[in-house]
């Protein structure tokens, strides 16, 4: 009952904030340079909501790899297991663009303020399209200077899984001729997948050095990238994910 007591708390305070940061942010964020506007309508609100976590829910993160950041920008593959990755990955570097569902910028007062920041937004149905428009415009956001942010999976998986990596992230990768690397952790078990209760813990991230992607192909690419992300999550997570 207090598990129950204290997640509600922690959404009741989400849905607080989201309405009325997303309302301002949505009317104040094109005012701010683009260079500097993800950090003040992504960052601000996500930042929040993870302390908001650990201070209702006790739910904490430590990071190891986080120095291997600095040999970027390039683009940031991360484990999918819940909505916990989503924010937390928003916090790593900044500017950043995500490639997210063309749907969720119809999400009130969230996806209004998100779409200020310009994300990489994309239709799944369409899929040589999307790759095409990925592309595109994962060319214009890394030339300014900014990180490109996607889920390889392409769909939150169950803790103990690994799904294929999709092939988009690493075409994406090897068109800029960007790095790439890959964020592990075992966020699933404190924030778990289609389930609202928050269990208290500390998440273990593990971040990559740079996967250099020039001269690779697409099968290379995701190949290194995958096989790391399977190891790390076998070392962080060795009861989920052994063998």
């Amino acid at each position: 009952m207090l598990i129950a007591a204290r997640s509600l708390l922690f959404y009741f305070g989400l849905v607080v904030v989201t309405i009325v940061w997303g309302s301002w942010a949505t009317v104040t964020g094109k005012l701010v340079p683009h260079a500097r506007r993800f950090r003040y309508v992504i960052v601000t609100w996500t930042c929040f909501v993870l302390w908001w976590l650990r201070l209702t829910c006790g739910i904490k993160h430590e990071i190891e790899g986080i120095e291997n950041l600095e040999e970027g920008p390039g683009v940031l593959l991360v484990k999918h297991q819940s909505t916990w990755d989503a924010l937390f990955s928003q916090t790593l570097v900044s500017p950043q663009s995500t490639v997210i569902k063309r749907t969720l910028l119809y999400i009130p007062f969230f996806g209004w303020a998100f779409w200020v920041t310009n994300p990489i937004a994309i239709n799944r149905g369409r899929r040589v399209g999307s790759i095409r428009h990925m592309i595109r415009k994962g060319k214009e956001r890394f030339g300014a200077g900014f990180w490109i942010t996607l889920f390889p999976e392409g769909t939150r998986v169950e803790t103990g899984q690994i799904g294929r990596f999709q092939s988009g992230a690493a075409v994406l990768a090897i068109a800029l001729g960007a790095p790439v690397f890959v964020v592990a952790h075992n966020g699933g078990h404190c924030w778990q997948l289609k389930r609202w209760l928050k269990r208290p813990g500390t998440i273990q991230v593990r971040i990559s050095p740079p996967i250099q992607t020039k001269g690779k192909s697409t099968e290379q690419v995701n190949a290194e990238a995958e096989e790391w992300m399977r190891e790390a999550m076998a070392e962080i997570d060795p009861e989920s994910y052994r063998g």
